[in-house]
């Protein structure tokens, strides 16, 4: 059996001293500490750190092998969380960042570990109780989303981050770019979508920009038994730019029992009991106060991206880098999903 490498992307002896020297409030012993991947794969890692008192924290690194340009970046996503951490917008608090390759081969962040569950997958969506918590995690998940766009990227010591002219646009140009340094085979779809979205980018009314979290979903997100979030994760993705790519993503992702269209992740919402798509987007608008008329425009957007996304997680499975024993049946599935999403967003988009 292939071991992937990601089991052992962090040393735990280089890890443990440096822990030692640059976080004094972990206990760590004369042993290395418990190192332990709780995520990770298609972005970056995940890992639960044990000190020698049984406390626990978690460290994100970027994943191995193959991985495409202006990816992972952890320093930006370590000033993202550490600028939302002081606001309602709840996140894992931000302990220590280590710009020192040296110490596990990439940089990483360590913050403290919130207990919760990150409901990422459709058996997944079985761990609330039916009810109140099921809706809850949903509702309350967009009242989060509208909290984090209330935020003033100013205000957080993120203007700098802001760039001249249009988000959509430059979203646009960046993933169309990086899904052709893809190993994808066929493209024509996605590039058929590209076009559309661009010409009807241009007729959109100019968006406010606020911090776009980029991938919020549930399986980002820490909710506790009664369905409410405790944290906001996997901020890899995260810019300043139009808030309503946000929701058109959450909805892209929000499959319902009995979808003709199938969502872009098979995740906890298809069980029973879920809010449903128009209650989550009626959430948003009455607690925002922003206008949702457009927003087929962004949940076709959101399936063009995934499916940018998606090539890129398919030439890493494609370059053997992911240590998955059924790497070309996996490939296959991947190539099928992203021509699926494609599809789906060019017919939203009337094509």
């Amino acid at each position: 059996m292939s071991r992937s490498p990601e089991i052992d992307a962090v040393p735990a002896g280089p890890l443990t001293e440096w822990l030692r020297a640059e976080v004094p409030q972990m206990k760590v012993g004369n042993e290395p500490v418990d190192i332990e991947r709780i995520s990770g794969g298609h972005s970056n890692l995940t890992y639960r750190i044990t000190d020698a008192t049984g406390r626990r924290w978690a460290l994100r690194r970027p994943p191995t092998g193959m991985v495409l340009a202006t990816a992972h970046d952890m320093n930006r996503e370590w000033r993202f969380i550490t600028a939302v951490a002081p606001t309602p917008v709840p996140v894992a608090p931000p302990v220590a960042f280590c710009a020192d390759t040296g110490v596990i081969g990439a940089e990483f962040y360590l913050m403290e570990f919130v207990d919760g569950e990150v409901l990422g997958d459709e058996a997944s969506g079985h761990r609330l109780e039916p009810g109140a918590p099921r809706r809850t995690a949903g509702l309350d998940a967009v009242d989060v989303m509208a909290a984090l766009h209330a935020v003033d990227p100013d205000g957080v010591g993120l203007g700098d981050l802001r760039r001249s002219g249009s988000y959509l646009e430059r979203q646009l140009r960046r993933w169309h770019r990086q899904v052709h340094e893809s190993s994808v085979p066929d493209l024509s779809t996605v590039d058929a979508v590209h076009a559309r979205l661009v010409e009807q980018a241009a007729a959109l009314p100019a968006a406010d920009v606020r911090i776009a979290h980029g991938d919020f979903r549930l399986g980002n997100l820490a909710v506790g038994p009664d369905g409410r979030v405790r944290a906001v994760f996997d901020w890899e993705l995260a810019t300043l730019g139009d808030p309503l790519a946000d929701l058109g993503w959450l909805i892209a992702s929000w499959g319902r029992p009995g979808d003709e269209v199938p969502a872009t992740i098979a995740g906890p919402s298809l069980v029973e009991g879920y809010a449903d798509r128009a209650e989550l987007v009626d959430r948003y608008a009455e607690r925002s106060g922003r206008d949702v008329s457009h927003l087929d425009f962004y949940v076709a957007f959101a399936r063009w991206r995934w499916a940018c996304i998606g090539a890129g997680v398919y030439s890493r499975y494609a370059g053997g880098v992911m240590g998955a024993t059924d790497e070309a049946e996996v490939g296959v599935a991947r190539l099928a999903a992203i021509q699926r999403q494609a599809e789906a967003a060019l017919a939203a988009l009337g094509g």
